[in-house]
């Protein structure tokens, strides 16, 4: 019996020397400048950009992987990360079969104008290839995209400034559809939040955690005809600060409760944001209007800058086109003073729209119902009276002051809007 066990631990302890014999060849062999640079060649060749490549390895602790280390791509800007893990499954490679189980991205910067660059030169270098999908020995197609891929943090940096650092991770299911992700933002202006992504038999099931409080809801994905796809979305928001969804502005803070729906029809995904349409029916609790002071613009019947609005309740819909904003059916509501109107914002933030601001008689000195026009952007808001209201309060403060003025002003924006050719919009 000893004998055997000698020849068993024998025969182990070869196989593990001609293993390990064998990791450090092959070690040594993609750690090598050759190597790297043919890897890094047939990499740039694919892509259309160069990159460059800082180091190969084979892992064999805890899991068998192999990892390309200070990848660069050399796009303008470039997108740089610190490290790639590929974990192979082996199971399909003994079939032939290439399938990666688990990606790892660690330490990555990824610029926006980066992603655009190089998808662009992709694009250009498989039209000129006529590329093809790559086939394994036994006909099968080699499946590229991860079961499970884990970012560690990486920095998306946008096109017009900021970044957001998020670990997040994600699991595919046997079609290829998200099975479940979870994303947890690390710094930027989402700090703090969380999100969670499951797939359920109809819809996937979206809960996220911000700004105190929750958004709950369901997303809906279907492939359409020659190509193109559809995404539906129900959304229900609670108890959210509203300054952590717009940060870094502060034009509104308070409390949001709303319901949301949104659908797209889009092609390619880089096309979604542009395609997305929603609707939106909202109430923020002890809103704070942060650059405007309504009551004073009403007082002093002109322009405003500056100041901050306190309202018990503020309540409206909200539809968005794209990066376009339409906000309607305002109604703002406190202890002396009352709101309603329609505000706009386009996609570079400016606004425009009117709203119509009574106050009490003893907070505004016999000053009601004075019509403003919304103007400058969502970071510098403005109010002032419209043309023909302004014309208004002047001949009112003539004939009556005090009561006058804002009598006046209501009349001049109702004469304004029958005579836009002589007193403008």
């Amino acid at each position: 019996m000893n004998r055997i066990m000698k020849w068993v631990l024998g025969i182990v302890l070869g196989l593990v020397l001609l293993l390990g014999g064998v990791a450090a060849a092959l070690q040594y062999w993609v750690g090598s400048e050759d190597f790297r640079a043919r890897v890094g060649q047939q990499v740039s060749a694919a892509l259309g950009v160069p990159v460059e490549l800082g180091g190969i390895t084979v892992d064999l602790w805890p899991l068998p992987a192999v990892a390309l280390d200070g990848v660069r791509v050399k796009s303008q800007p470039p997108l740089t990360l610190e490290r790639i893990e590929a974990r192979p499954v082996w199971a399909g490679l003994l079939r032939g079969r290439l399938e990666v189980a688990t990606l790892v991205v660690r330490n990555a910067v990824v610029p926006e104008l980066a992603v655009s660059a190089i998808a662009t030169s992709f694009q250009k270098a498989r039209r000129s290839a006529q590329a093809r999908p790559a086939k394994a020995p036994d006909g099968n197609t080699m499946a590229f995209l991860p079961r499970r891929t884990v970012l560690e943090q990486v920095t998306w940096v946008a096109a017009k400034g900021g970044s957001t650092t998020v670990n997040a991770q994600a699991r595919l299911d046997d079609d290829g559809l998200p099975a479940s992700a979870e994303v947890d933002v690390q710094k930027g202006r989402l700090a703090g939040v969380k999100a969670t992504l499951q797939r359920q038999p109809d819809h996937w099931a979206l809960k996220a955690a911000i700004g105190g409080g929750t958004v709950a809801g369901k997303l809906q994905w279907r492939a359409g005809a020659k190509g193109g796809h559809s995404l539906q979305g129900q959304f229900d928001t609670a108890n959210v600060e509203v300054a952590a969804l717009t940060a870094p502005s502060r034009t509104l803070t308070g409390r949001l409760e709303a319901r949301t729906t949104l659908n797209a029809e889009f092609r390619e995904l880089s096309g979604l944001a542009d395609a997305m349409q929603s609707q939106t029916k909202f109430t923020v609790h002890n809103a704070v209007v942060h650059g405007i002071d309504l009551a004073q613009a009403v007082k002093s019947v002109g322009l405003n800058r500056g100041g901050e609005t306190r309202l018990d309740t503020l309540a409206g819909n909200v539809s968005t086109r794209g990066r376009a904003v339409q906000l309607t059916n305002l109604v703002a509501t406190s202890g002396a003073l009352s709101a309603n109107g329609n505000i706009a914002m386009a996609p570079d933030k400016t606004l425009s729209g009117r709203v119509t601001v009574d106050l009490a008689a003893a907070a505004a000195g016999g000053v009601i119902g004075v019509p403003l026009a919304v103007g400058g952007t969502l970071d510098s808001p403005s109010v002032t009276l419209t043309r023909g209201a302004l014309l208004g309060a002047a001949i009112g403060t003539a004939v009556a002051p005090g009561v006058g003025t804002g009598a006046g002003a209501k009349l001049g924006d109702r004469l304004g809007e029958g005579l836009k050719g002589l007193f403008g919009k």
